[in-house]
């Protein structure tokens, strides 16, 4: 039965659309090119993104709600902008909201959510499901990913009318190498970090929930859900996002039925993530030696990180 249920929900996700190939660093999406990005608004505003999974259930971030209540709130899908005409988008109201139970508000770890929709979506050309990646999937540093949303293009800089959708390209960034960036624990098994070492290219508020993707074998795969970061494309303070390949059982745990497509998202060469320079030894036992000293001193007393979603 689960070979069963894996086959029929491979073919949802299998259909999908061509890739961009220009490396950008924050533009425009064509139409259609992220069918399964979604926009969560109330009351007519955005405030997060999400991703489609299958025909009636939404991804995204547990930050992104105050409450459980999904009065007033609304998942548009097939949107391209904000303000402009949209002639192939649709929308539903939500019927559950399901935050991980082990989400912590205050370190932003399980930061990860699934939406009931009121009824399913048809699946078009701009309305179709992303897969997600499977529990043994590996994502080593340097693997291309691309972040989608209609968040902030700086901090504090809103996007201008009519807020068409973004894209933007990003390496992913190893668990190790965030952790120096960020302060040692802080960045968990359940996060996965993507950004440049120079800044200039990131997620920011407004994109909280959206979708971190990579592409396989003609495969869209969905690595990350958009959680928190220091600023926006700040130079070695890489986006951190949940990592999807975590949660398999749960979220297959929550959708008894037609449940999303998972796939392996496997990466090849060897992880440099693994492989401390020396130099980063060092530091770290001198680091242990002064635990007293600044080195700790800056883990313990960070300013809180910024989450990305609209209040």
């Amino acid at each position: 039965m689960e070979i069963f249920c894996l086959n029929v929900a491979f073919s949802w996700c299998n259909d999908l659309p061509k890739l961009n190939t220009r490396i950008v660093g924050g533009q425009v999406a064509p139409v259609g090119s992220w069918p399964w990005q979604v926009s969560l608004q109330r009351s007519g505003f955005h405030f997060c993104g999400g991703s489609l999974i299958n025909s009636q259930w939404v991804l995204t971030a547990a930050h992104c709600f105050q409450t459980s209540t999904p009065t007033g709130l609304t998942v548009n899908l097939g949107l391209q902008s904000l303000q402009g005409s949209n002639p192939n988008a649709v929308s539903r109201t939500v019927t559950q909201i399901i935050n991980h139970p082990n989400y912590n508000s205050g370190t932003n770890d399980n930061d990860i959510c699934l939406l009931q929709l009121s009824s399913p979506v048809t699946f078009t050309s701009y309305i179709s499901p992303v897969c997600l990646a499977a529990s043994d999937s590996t994502f080593y540093s340097g693997v291309n990913s691309w972040v989608t949303g209609w968040g902030n293009i700086g901090s504090g800089v809103s996007l201008p009318s009519p807020q068409n959708l973004m894209e933007v390209e990003v390496p992913v960034v190893g668990n190790r190498q965030c952790n120096c960036n960020y302060g040692v624990g802080r960045i968990t098994d359940n996060m996965i970090c993507a950004g440049l070492s120079a800044g200039g290219k990131d997620s920011c508020q407004g994109d909280s929930g959206g979708p971190m993707v990579s592409k396989q074998n003609g495969r869209w795969i969905q690595a990350g859900v958009v959680s928190f970061g220091e600023g926006c494309a700040e130079p070695n303070l890489p986006g951190v996002y949940a990592r999807v390949s975590q949660y398999q059982t749960w979220i297959n745990s929550q959708i008894s039925s037609n449940q999303p497509g998972f796939m392996t998202f496997t990466s090849t060469g060897t992880n440099s993530d693994l492989m401390l320079p020396l130099v980063v030894l060092q530091l770290l036992h001198v680091c242990l030696l002064h635990t007293l000293q600044g080195c700790w001193l800056k883990i313990f007393f960070k300013d809180l990180l910024g989450i990305r979603h609209f209040s």
